[in-house]
């Protein structure tokens, strides 16, 4: 009785505001989109829209069927998709999430041997989900989740790829380049450089400043590693980043890591995939090559 032409109007009326639009981008009609509409109300013998002037509201019956259309008109886009694939001799594209900044780099480097071990598997990394993957998972629009923060929910699956410590990156000739550790009071005089996430997401507020108590003297947010590194690089403030990635820029920059507090900080990443997909052979390969590739551990 629904069709997934039904989800879709739903989907597209809710993005597009109206009918007519929505009718635009599925090239119908408007009096063919609103007569199957129609004769879907009257079979289920429900409303789904109410109307209110020119606009429609969605009835308890249509937000449930558009939760329905949010859930189900993805997976079917990526089984058409698949099949579309299988059919042409070809085994797919294995998209990528990142919710993780400075693992855009070591991720380069486990896609290149894996490209070459699979050359009928594209892949597509997508980093507009660097702090929603969860639901990006969940809605089928990646495959895999690139984060330290995993959530365990049903349906998904994370597993760790290697480890790392988070450390401190200063100047050089910075007072604390020379110390064998930090503590949270010495940066409270210290202009803090960090990706541009909510401080309940980074590791040096939730693990190291806020259990003291303590920030920053000033708080700036910059997208990009390596100008975040130029400008620590001259002087401009300080930073928290991983020690493999801090190492690889301190051969080439007036930068050194030190260590956050005498036991330091201890991370793990993380990929996360949907349950369901876990036999699937190239996505395990990609899961497998990412161990093999994890970052040095030289101290």
């Amino acid at each position: 009785m629904i069709e997934r032409i039904h989800l879709a109007v739903i989907r597209e009326v809710d993005r597009q505001g109206s009918l007519t639009a929505a009718a635009d981008v599925l090239h119908v009609t408007q009096s063919a989109l609103s007569h199957g509409m129609k004769k879907l109300e009257q079979q289920l013998g429900i409303d789904i829209w109410l109307r209110e002037g020119r606009s429609l509201r969605l009835t308890q019956a249509g937000e449930y069927l558009l939760a329905v259309a949010n859930r189900v008109l993805p997976q079917l886009d990526l089984a058409e998709e698949r099949l579309r694939q299988f059919a042409q001799g070809q085994r797919g594209t294995l998209r990528i999430g990142m919710e993780c900044h400075p693992c855009y780099r070591w991720l380069l480097k486990v896609v290149a041997p894996y490209l070459a071990a699979w050359p009928d598997v594209d892949v597509d990394v997508k980093q507009k989900f660097q702090f929603g993957g969860i639901g990006a998972l969940f809605g089928y629009e990646i495959d895999l989740l690139v984060t330290p923060d995993p959530l365990f929910k049903p349906g998904l699956h994370f597993e760790p790829v290697f480890d790392y410590e988070q450390v401190l990156v200063v100047p050089r000739r910075h007072p604390l380049a020379g110390a064998r550790y930090v503590k949270p009071r010495q940066l409270t005089q210290e202009v803090l450089i960090t990706y541009p996430v909510s401080t309940d997401r980074l590791d040096i507020y939730s693990q190291f400043l806020l259990p003291a108590g303590v920030t920053p003297k000033q708080h700036k947010t910059i997208e990009t590693t390596d100008i975040m590194l130029q400008m620590v690089a001259s002087g401009r403030g300080v930073a928290a980043l991983p020690r493999w990635l801090a190492r690889e820029y301190a051969d080439r920059m007036d930068v050194v890591p030190v260590r956050l507090g005498p036991h330091g900080i201890a991370k793990q990443i993380f990929l996360g995939a949907r349950d369901t997909d876990l036999d699937t052979d190239y996505l395990r390969a990609f899961i497998e090559l990412a161990r093999q590739g994890a970052p040095g551990s030289r101290p």
